[in-house]
């Protein structure tokens, strides 16, 4: 074990914003028997305030799916993989052929664009600073779009990118993160969090084999398969743990920390 690489929602953040203190000390643990640690996730980096806060975690995190590596210490982005805007409306347009329902929103290198409707009353305080207009009124030549998203109200997630997947795989690959609601993340072909995950073990000269890597979600599953030690949260989405083959107990059990734990152990490592 020379890399930890793990996702953030639903695998060591809840949803009431909080890492558990047992976490935060497995991971303190790993830090200083000098393991290496990444944080792999769909947030973007004005999200990323949980590693800071709670974990005080200075490093890289690999943001947006993949298509952002960001350096927390500098607070700058290091790389992107962007969708050309030609592709986000064109995938708009075969989307809401599927689904007229659809509604759209993009999240960009500088900010993030939503349609009136994107997000229901009262859901998100983290997007009420944004204000709601067509993705064509809002979106310039400038806008770099990382990653872009599709709601529906009805069905499943699963459902709906089953649906989509075909209809825009040469425009984007698209995923699924959100547990209780239809919504779809789609970003540049070719990019996910394993691609820029591997790329960011082979920087640091370490092999997949000496990877262990923590996830819940879909758009885990390429992560959870790439590395050596590939670990699905037990209350994860069934698609992960089948692609991971290994499961971590239960999120509210703190799985990662037992997981972690047990291999700090076995390298004799002991944690206070």
């Amino acid at each position: 074990m020379r890399l930890v690489a793990s996702d953030i929602d639903g695998t060591i953040l809840g949803h009431d914003g909080k890492i558990s203190d047992r976490t935060v000390r497995a991971f303190h643990a790993c830090r200083e028997a000098g393991i290496e640690l990444v944080f792999v996730t769909g947030r973007p980096p004005r999200w990323l305030h949980p590693l800071q806060e709670q974990l005080g975690h200075t490093g890289t995190v690999i943001c947006s799916n993949g298509a952002v590596v960001w350096d927390l210490e500098a607070d700058r982005m290091v790389s992107a993989r962007a969708l050309q805007l030609d592709a986000v409306f064109e995938a708009r347009r075969i989307i809401q052929r599927l689904r007229p329902a659809a509604l759209f929103a993009a999240e960009t290198l500088t900010g993030f664009h939503l349609e009136p409707g994107f997000i229901e009353n009262g859901s998100s305080r983290l997007l009420a600073e944004y204000t709601p207009a067509p993705l064509h009124t809002t979106l310039t030549a400038a806008d770099s779009v990382v990653k872009f998203l599709a709601v529906v109200r009805e069905g499943s997630a699963d459902d709906f990118l089953a649906e989509v997947t075909p209809a825009v795989a040469h425009l984007a690959a698209a995923t699924h993160s959100a547990p209780n609601i239809a919504l779809l993340e789609l970003s540049l072909p070719g990019v996910n969090k394993a691609v820029t995950l591997a790329e960011y073990a082979a920087a640091l000269g370490v092999d997949s084999a000496d990877v262990v890597a923590f996830g819940d979600m879909p758009n885990d599953i390429e992560m959870l398969r790439w590395a050596g030690d590939g670990y699905a949260m037990a209350s994860g989405h069934p698609e992960a743990i089948l692609a991971a083959g290994q499961q971590a107990p239960h999120f509210d059990d703190d799985g990662v920390a037992q997981i972690l734990e047990a291999k700090l152990a076995a390298l004799g490592v002991r944690l206070p």
